[in-house]
């Protein structure tokens, strides 16, 4: 097979690599004054390939939060549909995308190898992998009370009597098979509850007939995802490509270089990047995306922090697992863009009693307008706070920029 620089790379600038990133990820031109509807929506998902899902509901759930980025002031209601609504409402299933995300139902056939790993034994934490091995008949016995009593939670079953009188089997161990059965396809989420926990069902009670498709060929399942990937992140080196839908190394590095050799990916060579890169055979080179914009750390843009750090020129750590007092910047903070440049970044809270958005903590990077990057930022903070139904926006003045913050007045 040939060598992955054999074609001569197409060299492209450091801002070229940003507009391309950008533009990549439906960062471009909006649609002033057109309703956000579900075609839109769905239009923008399927530019980034998936929504992440999290946990941590600090200012809202991490998937709402892309599409407002990109898309402004939309009503939740609607991709609640697309995510767990009826049969013919729904056009995502949840699986492993980079990692639990919302994923558009037409590419389910896409991630079919990864189920099958899944039966294997393969590609799964140490956990539930032992678990599937160890214990087959309670795994089996799970399976079967979800074709028979359908959609379940792993917590409806912890005080559910079995046969013989005795105790449904505890909680941790009926979790983790239901975790198995979930990574291996055998069962999916038809919604999150409140808590955020899935209830569980057969995919075909969920998607339909998209679940009974033959699976592809793993090569040509994997080089499908690759090429989705480079579309959306415009140019990227193989450890983006491979991290972008978590892919096997081995199995990413056979699949980029035979793409190259097929001409489905062009080298590429970015300025500033000591890792050779690559990009679609029809990218334009010339587009421009300039957005502004707030995002949560789990947008995916701001998935890979070297990443980040290469196309933008800017640091950014999560710090929701450390410790208070070692925090730089907060607890869940989000990085403002301004004109397609990191500009500021922002720790934020939804009161959602007091129906304030509490901004704890605001910080301006250096090297741009302050009174300009407050100004954006508190215009942005304000479209926010109407998105998540609050009505004020409260800034806590701890230094010169968070008081010129605070200065631009309510919302």
């Amino acid at each position: 097979m040939s060598d992955l620089s054999t074609p001569k790379p197409v060299a492209i600038s450091a801002r070229q690599a940003r507009h391309l990133a950008l533009a990549g990820q439906g960062f471009e031109t909006p649609d002033i004054g057109k309703t956000v509807d579900r075609r839109r929506i769905m239009k923008m998902i399927r530019k980034t390939n998936m929504l992440q899902i999290d946990s941590v509901n600090v200012l809202s759930r991490a998937h709402y939060m892309p599409v407002f980025s990109r898309l402004g002031i939309y009503d939740r209601d609607l991709l609640d549909q697309l995510s767990w609504g009826t049969a013919k409402q729904r056009k995502l299933f949840e699986y492993w995308g980079h990692e639990a995300s919302l994923i558009p139902v037409e590419d389910y056939p896409l991630y079919r190898w990864r189920m099958e790993d899944a039966l294997n034994g393969q590609g799964m934490w140490g956990g539930i992998a032992r678990t599937a091995r160890e214990h087959p008949e309670f795994v089996g016995g799970l399976l079967k009370h979800l074709e028979r009593e359908g959609t379940t939670a792993a917590s409806d079953l912890n005080d559910e009597p079995r046969e013989g009188g005795s105790q449904w089997w505890g909680w941790t161990k009926t979790k983790t098979a239901m975790e198995y059965l979930f990574w291996s396809g055998q069962v999916m989420a038809r919604k999150r509850r409140g808590s955020f926990e899935r209830e569980y069902d057969l995919p075909h009670r969920i998607i339909g007939d998209v679940a009974h498709e033959p699976a592809l060929p793993r090569d040509v399942a994997q080089r499908a995802l690759i090429a989705k990937g480079i579309v959306a992140m415009g140019v990227a080196t193989l450890a983006d490509l491979r991290k972008y839908f978590r892919l096997p190394n081995e199995d990413a590095k056979a699949r980029v270089a035979e793409m190259v050799e097929n001409g489905d990916l062009l080298p590429a060579s970015v300025e500033g990047w000591t890792q050779p890169a690559f990009i679609a055979p029809d990218a334009k080179i010339r587009r421009r995306s300039s957005p502004t914009a707030l995002m949560v750390p789990f947008d995916p843009v701001m998935w890979e922090r070297d990443r980040v750090e290469r196309i933008f020129g800017f640091n950014y750590r999560i710090e929701i697992y450390t410790p208070a007092h070692k925090r730089q910047y907060g607890y869940y903070v989000l990085p403002f863009m301004l004109n397609g440049d990191f500009v500021a970044r922002v720790d934020l809270k939804a009161d959602r009693q007091g129906k304030v958005l509490r901004v704890f903590s605001a910080h301006a990077e250096e090297g741009h307008d302050n009174d300009m990057v407050a100004a954006a930022l508190h215009h942005h903070l304000c479209q926010l706070a109407v998105f998540l139904d609050l009505e004020d926006v409260v800034v806590t003045e701890m230094n010169p920029f968070s008081k010129r913050l605070a200065a631009q007045g309510p919302v």
